[in-house]
């Protein structure tokens, strides 16, 4: 598979800001912040709300490329799936799920995984039954796979869920681990680990972006993986740092960002980012960074 390099296309720098769950979470402050930030797009994992239509309306309205995913919150615990076909509406095309948003600029693919999941291998809710109709585990990965395959070849391909795949470990602080309830074992998604298996045997899968699994465990037993890599080179980011409002420990406001960074293709950078109302970068944690090439 041919690369932009290989094409003769060079690939713009690309700064993508990645929204963990919202929970509410999202004003104008957090608008103000991206303007000031100028990110080349912006992600969005889902859990905007409790199936409120204020926030996506607020995204819809933002001016910057955004592809967006919804989470098992968004269905507002209506069976009915009027709440989550609402939601649909207001998002648009920025919802990618099962789907593929192709970002032009800056120059992005993005493929959206099943929407309003809640992990733990594969079920589809009774709203989301209700919006898309009966699926199976293999239906929709069968989606998610021909969705990544429509996409350019020359463009770098992020996968986006609200859950992430199966198969990043079974621990209670492992990226997709369950730890509300003993025995901790593996909550991914079955169909996502499906999906990129397939995609992979005809392009690289260079990063998943999802979130559902909260970085604070229960119980207090620490903090939660955000972040892994597998034998075959794809990268795993869980960017649900919830709340994704919060304070530091001398009281001042923050707002959490994941952030990731490519250059042709390629991980730069992947970290967490904590910034003050007024743009300020205030902490960050770097979870991958791609070493500098040194002049020959």
């Amino acid at each position: 598979m041919q690369d932009g390099g290989s094409l003769g296309i060079r690939l713009a720098e690309l700064r993508i800001a990645i929204a963990g769950d919202l929970h509410g979470q999202w004003d104008a402050v957090d608008e103000r912040l991206l303007e000031q930030l100028v990110p080349d797009a912006l992600l969005v994992v889902g859990d905007l709300s409790d199936g409120q239509a204020r926030i996506p309306a607020r995204l819809a309205q933002l001016p910057l490329p955004l592809a967006c995913i919804l989470g098992n919150h968004d269905t507002g615990r209506d069976a009915s799936g009027r709440t989550l076909q609402r939601q649909l509406e207001a998002l648009g095309s920025r919802h990618c799920g099962w789907d593929l948003r192709e970002l032009h600029p800056p120059g992005l693919a993005v493929v959206g995984g099943r929407p309003a999941s809640a992990g733990g291998g594969f079920h589809l809710n009774q709203a989301a039954q209700a919006v898309f109709g009966p699926v199976t585990l293999q239906e929709s990965a069968a989606r998610i796979t021909a969705a990544a395959l429509r996409a350019d070849p020359s463009l770098p391909l992020i996968l986006l869920a609200h859950s992430g795949p199966s198969g990043l470990g079974s621990a209670a602080a492992d990226p997709c681990g369950r730890d509300w309830k003993a025995p901790a074992c593996d909550w991914g998604d079955q169909d996502l680990a499906l999906a990129i298996d397939q995609i992979r045997r005809h392009r690289p899968v260079p990063l998943v972006v999802f979130g559902h699994m909260h970085h604070k465990l229960k119980r207090g037993q620490g903090d939660r993986l955000s972040y892994c890599t597998d034998r075959a080179g794809t990268a795993y980011l869980n960017t649900a740092f919830v709340p994704r409002h919060s304070h530091d420990e001398q009281g001042q406001p923050l707002r959490h960002f994941s952030w990731v960074e490519l250059r042709d293709g390629q991980l730069q950078e992947i970290s967490h980012r904590w910034y003050a109302p007024d743009g300020a970068l205030r902490y960050r944690q770097t979870l991958m960074r791609a070493p500098e090439l040194q002049p020959c």
